[in-house]
C-alpha cells in the first residue's frame, strides 16, 4: 500500500462565503465542487475542502475542532521564482502580509500571510548562491 500522495486537505472556516472569495481571487484556484457547507477548490493535482467548521466535528470526532484563537499549528508553503513580485500582486489584492519579504538563514526569502480563517501561507524563492 502507498501512502505517499496527498489528495485533498479540508480546512475548517468561520465564513466560508469569505473563505472561498479569498481563494478564488488571491490564488486563482477554479472551484470544483460546492455545496452549502463547502467548496472545494484545485491547486494543480490537490484538492482543498473549505468546510463549514459547524459541521467540521463529525469528520474528526472523537477528536475536537480547535478554535481559530488557538493559534497556528501548520504552514502551507508555495515556492515561486521571484517572492517580492508575488508579494506586491498580493498586496494589490488586498492581502495583509504579516512579515516579509525576509531572506531565512535556510536560503529562501519569505512571506507570510494568512487567510480569512486563520490558515498560515508562506510564499518562498531560494536565494541564488545559497
Amino acid at each position: 500500500m502507498e501512502l505517499k500522495h496527498i489528495s485533498a486537505i479540508s480546512l475548517f472556516v468561520e465564513d466560508l462565503a469569505a473563505a472561498k472569495a479569498f481563494y478564488v481571487d488571491v490564488f486563482g484556484v477554479p472551484v470544483v465542487y460546492e455545496d452549502p457547507n463547502s467548496a472545494v477548490v484545485q491547486f494543480d493535482g490537490l484538492l482543498i475542502n473549505l468546510l463549514q467548521i459547524a459541521h467540521a466535528p463529525e469528520i474528526v470526532a472523537p477528536g475536537v475542532v480547535a478554535p481559530r484563537d488557538a493559534g497556528s499549528r501548520f504552514q502551507f508553503s508555495i515556492w515561486i521564482d521571484d517572492v517580492d513580485a508575488v508579494c506586491a500582486h498580493l498586496r494589490q489584492r488586498g492581502v495583509a502580509i504579516l512579515n516579509g519579504p525576509v531572506d531565512r538563514p535556510w536560503g529562501m526569502r519569505t512571506i507570510n500571510f494568512v487567510d480569512p480563517a486563520g490558515h498560515s501561507w508562506e510564499v518562498a524563492q531560494k536565494i541564488a548562491g545559497v
